[in-house]
């Protein structure tokens, strides 16, 4: 007990607190057993979770590198003439050539103020509030309303920055010093474009502030030179398109000027190449690390450390010692070994289906085969020659023997049967390890921690009623001998007065 008065060898002259220290030694020994035991379950529970975050960041660069279509299947792109056209292609795109002959580049349509009126800037004020109504009609032929609130005092950089704000009206206006004049342009191109001043308070402001002459009330903006749609002949057929950017068949092309151009598209090689190589070496060292852990010794002779031992060593002792302690907590581990088992089950069986044409169906035949080194322990060997061939040959095929769906096994592709893999090897981990959000009583590890940690707590209350029944003892002692000593003094003391 912390409060407890103790007296401590004052009459025995002995050192009490060494005494009980070194009693309390033995006393503990079963405390710091259950203390070794939590540190190892937490050691565990630790190295399970980083072989959870080693085999997710596999499923992460299955998913974005081989998985989506967007990172395995990119197309390049290129334009005989650049200055009449360039392009884009989706992954979904087919490798085709598309000659394009540009007729004419789609224009917008601009509204410029009155030449004969001059809109004075410095004296420009709104002397009441107003609200411009704006029935827009885009280049495509899309409508919508526009509504401008116009403060009074509002001064034209104020009119010009209001009306370049409103996304519905989508117009970039400005004022020319020079001619002191507006010009109103709209932001998209086409041959439909055009700006309806909806009612009279707007065609006032409008013919009044800014200098839009003989504007009415129902009818479009003055001062009109209209957009043009882009003409264009492809592969023959000529047509028209509001924008000089559109999309036809997963390309999306962008007219720069009139001419002809040939616009070719075909799939990246070297990026799916490269997204492949990326996949082997990302598989080849999650096997390795996984192998390291199920075959990393366990050295038994080496326990955790004791908070007493840690206090008699150095740094550097602590360092080696716990790197042996914690050596091989997952040695032989059966979630592991299982699941490396079926990773390499994944990669090694044929892919079957309709959409997977002869050639194309395991690995080895695009030029990827197993290390011939059983110590390898599975590892994937790539010969870059072939799987370069096999990709420029059928890219498509390539990307189907990763990932073609399937109800079976046998019908998916590689990277789905791993992905399906590390998703229930990750679950199975979480049951026993848990994951950092997790509280300990969601998983198996935990669990067990809760019942040691009770353990401890019963076991340190335990120790405390021991060394205060030592320290009752010894005391007993004490005052027993002190009493003795009193005693003895009191009967010296007495038979020295009678000898006088």
């Amino acid at each position: 007990m912390a409060n407890t008065l103790r007296i401590s060898g004052l009459a025995s002259g002995m050192d009490i607190d060494k005494i009980v220290s070194d009693l309390m030694k033995a006393e503990r020994m079963p405390l710091d057993k259950l203390k070794q035991k939590k540190q190892l379950l937490e050691w565990q529970r630790d190295d399970y979770r980083a072989m959870n975050t080693l085999l997710q960041g596999l499923d992460d660069y299955l998913f974005s590198n081989i998985t989506l279509q967007s990172s395995m299947l990119k197309k390049t792109v290129s334009s005989s003439n650049e200055s009449v056209v360039t392009a884009t292609a989706g992954s979904s795109a087919a490798n085709v050539a598309t000659t394009m002959q540009v007729n004419q580049v789609a224009t917008s349509a601009v509204w410029l103020s009155d030449a004969a009126v001059r809109v004075d800037k410095a004296s420009f004020s709104v002397a009441a509030d107003v609200t411009l109504t704006i029935n827009v009609t885009n280049g495509d032929g899309t409508t919508k309303q526009a509504s401008i609130m116009v403060k009074q005092g509002t001064t034209l950089d104020g009119l010009i920055a209001q009306l370049n704000s409103n996304l519905d009206l989508g117009v970039s206006a400005f004022y020319d010093e020079q001619t002191r004049r507006v010009s109103i342009v709209k932001k998209d191109t086409g041959a439909q474009a055009s700006l309806v001043l909806a009612d009279q308070a707007t065609a006032d402001f409008f013919a009044q502030k800014l200098g839009f002459t003989n504007t009415v009330a129902g009818q479009e903006l003055t001062g009109k030179t209209a957009g043009k749609d882009a003409d264009i002949t492809i592969n023959g057929l000529r047509t028209t398109r509001s924008s000089n950017t559109f999309t036809i068949n997963g390309v999306t092309y962008t007219v720069k000027g009139t001419g002809t151009a040939t616009v070719s598209v075909a799939t990246d090689a070297d990026a799916m190449f490269n997204a492949i190589k990326g996949f082997v070496d990302k598989y080849n060292d999650t096997i390795a690390k996984i192998n390291a852990e199920l075959k990393e010794e366990r050295y038994r002779d080496y326990p955790p450390l004791t908070d007493e031992q840690k206090e008699a060593m150095t740094e550097k002792q602590i360092e080696l010692w716990e790197e042996k302690a914690r050596s091989g907590m997952l040695r032989g581990d059966s979630i592991l070994s299982s699941a490396l088992s079926k990773m390499r089950m994944n990669v090694y069986t044929k892919v079957e289906g309709a959409n997977i044409p002869s050639g194309f169906s395991q690995l080895a035949q695009i030029g990827i085969t197993t290390s011939s080194n059983y110590l390898d322990g599975g590892k994937l060997i790539i010969d870059e020659t072939k799987l370069r061939e096999k990709i420029k040959e059928n890219p498509d095929a390539v990307y189907q023997l990763f990932n073609q769906d399937g109800a079976t096994d046998a019908e998916k592709g590689i990277a789905r049967r791993l992905r399906d893999t590390i998703k229930e090897t990750i679950g199975k981990i979480e049951q026993k390890a848990g994951k950092t959000v997790w509280t300990n009583q969601q998983f198996a590890i935990g669990r067990d921690l809760i019942q040691i940690n009770d353990q401890i707590d019963r076991f340190q209350d335990r120790l405390k009623q021991i060394e205060d029944r030592y320290y009752r003892q010894f005391t007993a002692m004490e005052e027993a001998i002190q009493r003795a000593n009193q005693q003895s003094m009191y009967l010296m003391n007495a038979f020295g007065g009678m000898q006088r």
